[in-house]
């Protein structure tokens, strides 16, 4: 066999494991001369990797918050608080006002000594007074008009008043009867009550209000007696009217005065005793008699 057939040969044979063994690492290979050819045999060692390039990390800036501006404070007016005034509860009974409820109000008030007067049914400033003293004296608002709460008090602290309590015939209490108007049929008349009580046989018959004269003009005091009557006489001497007149001293009498029961005690007579309830003076006077007796003291 020719050198030449063998070569060839050879190299396809070895061709041929070449194609079957796949060009494993450290094996030679044939070059086109058919001599042997060694193959860099593959390190088995680990190949050195690549050091990467590091990873660039783009960190996100956060932008600066934004300063927080504080505004000045507004300057805006001072509120002013609203005061809500206290309900005020309305009284019972007023200053002021008159009627039935006032009457029974001083009736009250004088049963325990507050009120000296008999009821006149005129809530005034006295009545004011008598109210205010009662309630200090029992720890209640000193207002001097009745409250519920004072009028329930007061109702609780005293008796319901009889007809006779509450309309008594004299603004103020009649006083003790001097002696001499104990016997027969006498005009009983006291300065210091300032009332007249028609008595007979030592019994308080009826009774009124008086007043007298001025200091300069002053009604006369003692024992005296009725000289005569004038139902519808005018004074000589003031040339003033005095219905029902019943004298006594001189040109001093008992009679009704307008101005009495217009005015009350702001005003005075001119020495006369004034009656000011035309009503009571005019059965007096149809009671009384020439010669009866008429006794003034204080």
């Amino acid at each position: 066999m020719h050198r030449t057939a063998v070569v060839g040969t050879a190299l396809a044979t070895a061709t041929a494991a070449a194609l079957v063994a796949g060009c494993r690492a450290g094996e030679a290979t044939v070059d086109g001369r058919g001599q042997e050819k060694p193959q860099a045999r593959a390190s088995t060692s680990t190949p050195a990797r690549e050091t990467p390039r590091p990873h660039r990390t783009f960190t996100h800036k956060a932008e600066p918050k934004p300063k927080r501006v504080v505004a000045p404070p507004r300057t805006t007016r001072p509120v002013t608080p609203r005061h809500t005034a206290p309900r005020v509860t309305p009284p019972v009974i007023a200053v002021g006002t008159s009627g039935d409820r006032v009457r029974e109000l001083q009736a009250r008030l004088r049963a325990l000594g507050l009120f000296n007067r008999n009821p006149t049914g005129y809530y005034g400033t006295i009545t004011q007074a008598s109210v205010s003293a009662y309630q200090r004296g029992h720890g209640l608002s000193v207002t001097g008009s009745v409250s519920p709460r004072t009028w329930s008090s007061l109702r609780s602290a005293t008796k319901t008043p009889t007809h006779d309590q509450l309309y008594p015939p004299t603004t103020l209490p009649l006083a003790k009867p001097d002696p001499r108007c104990l016997t027969g049929r006498v005009l009983c008349i006291s300065k210091t009550s300032r009332t007249l009580a028609w008595m007979v046989g030592g019994r308080v018959v009826s009774a009124m209000d008086v007043r007298f004269g001025s200091e300069y003009t002053p009604t006369r005091e003692g024992l005296f007696q009725v000289n005569f009557k004038s139902r519808d006489h005018v004074s000589t001497i003031y040339h003033t009217p005095m219905p029902y007149a019943m004298f006594f001293s001189g040109g001093q009498a008992v009679h009704y005065s307008s101005d009495f029961a217009a005015r009350g005690y702001s005003g005075a007579s001119h020495g006369c005793v004034n009656v000011r309830d035309k009503k009571k003076i005019a059965a007096l006077f149809a009671k009384v008699k020439a010669g009866d007796k008429v006794v003034v003291y204080k």
